[in-house]
């Protein structure tokens, strides 16, 4: 009789243990104050002022548009942070002849200062120089809101950004499309070429199948150019650009001990340099929000993300700025004076080397040398109304 009643006792122990424990946990649990809410995250990032993304492409930035709002350049943070791609020109600069660094200190404020007073860039629109254009016949006119619902979901073609505008009939200019106005014509158009090559008939075919499709949802009525006339012109254009395309570049070597990425980033933090986006990138912001960064200063990515001091030790970073994207100023050539005097500032306050891509440094003659070079490619680009800096150029060169 006990063995028989021995199981089903032990079972009703349990059970009640059970319960025992249960009850404690959730009168436990009932007796714990509430959490506070956690604040929430913000959806800010730091500003790379390119846009840096150095677009992207040929070349960077940085700029600064989310892919998915399908921007016409490439975000400026794609711009190369050290070496330039395949194909590019790369002028080797070299060393200035040392100077005391207080007026150093002066020199550099003042040439910064320079390179960032000027007016604004225009936002870059169709431009016949480097887009490809057709025209979108509507009749009657169009409201903004119909032309912006029936947009393509992917407004690049291939490689090319792509955009459509509209003919405001209220002002009788073209502008991007915006809700609440009418437009009496509408017109699209593909870029011819970019850092990544020239427009070729695949892209082009899918840029004519896009807008084809746009047409006929919004009823409109296209008139594209002729496909040989447009790769044509692609491809000189894209010839133009390679051979007037140029980052200057050069690099800080430890003349002693390595630095830490601390010890980099302060003293890149005394001549203005922030944060950039991507690990090893530190920027001087442009003058303008959005537009590319003035100077960029880049080192081993790894370093800068490494968890123990002696994996994070530098003995190279390499300072550039990207000469197309980059306005000229006032005298024609505020950006090198900014990028060869922050070189030796920094070269001074970090006890380091100024080298080419070759590792060999050179004198203040070679610098001059430079300078008329510089200034014979700004000329070649104001000359087919593609200053460095301008919207056209930007895009152009990203």
């Amino acid at each position: 009789m006990e063995s028989d009643l021995t199981l089903p006792l032990a079972l009703l122990g349990g059970a009640v243990v059970a319960g025992v424990l249960v009850h404690g946990w959730w009168q436990a649990r009932r007796a714990r104050p509430p959490q506070a809410p956690r604040p929430p995250r913000s959806e800010g990032t730091p500003r790379d002022a390119a846009a840096s993304r150095l677009p992207g492409e040929r070349a960077e930035p940085r700029g600064s548009a989310a892919d998915a709002a399908l921007p016409d350049t490439q975000p400026w943070e794609d711009m190369p942070t050290a070496a330039p791609a395949a194909g590019q020109r790369v002028i080797e600069p070299l060393l200035l002849e040392p100077v005391a660094p207080e007026a150093l200190g002066e020199d550099l404020s003042a040439a910064l200062a320079a390179a960032r007073t000027g007016p604004a860039a225009e936002p870059a629109q169709l431009d016949a120089l480097i887009d490809a254009m057709a025209t979108l016949a509507v009749s009657p006119p169009v409201s903004g809101d119909a032309a912006i619902a029936h947009l393509p979901p992917s407004r690049r073609a291939g490689s090319k950004p792509f955009r459509i505008e509209g003919l405001n009939a209220q002002t009788g200019g073209y502008e991007a499309l915006r809700p609440g106005q009418r437009y009496s014509e509408l017109q699209a158009g593909v870029q011819l070429a970019n850092r990544k090559g020239a427009l070729n008939e695949i892209e082009y075919s899918e840029f004519v199948q896009k807008v084809q499709d746009y047409c006929d949802a919004l009823g409109a009525i296209p008139d594209f150019p002729d496909m040989l006339e447009v790769v044509a012109r692609a491809r000189e254009l894209d010839a133009f650009a390679g051979d007037h395309d140029a980052q200057l570049a050069v690099h800080l070597r430890a003349r002693r001990s390595p630095w830490s990425v601390a010890s980099i980033q302060q003293h890149a933090a005394r001549h203005g340099f922030v944060a950039g986006l991507l690990p090893g990138r530190l920027v001087m912001p442009g003058r303008e929000d959005g537009a590319p960064p003035l100077l960029v200063l880049s080192f081993d990515s790894q370093a800068a993300l490494a968890d123990t001091p002696a994996q994070a030790s530098v003995r190279d970073v390499t300072l550039s700025f990207d000469v197309p994207q980059s306005p000229a100023g006032a005298s024609g050539d505020e950006p090198f004076r900014a990028w060869q005097a922050a070189a030796q500032a920094l070269s001074l306050g970090m006890d380091a080397d100024v080298v080419d891509d070759r590792g060999l440094p050179i004198d203040a003659a070679g610098f001059a040398a430079i300078g008329a070079d510089l200034g014979r490619l700004y000329d070649a680009l104001a000359s087919r109304d593609l200053a460095a800096g301008s919207p056209a150029a930007r895009r152009l060169f990203s």
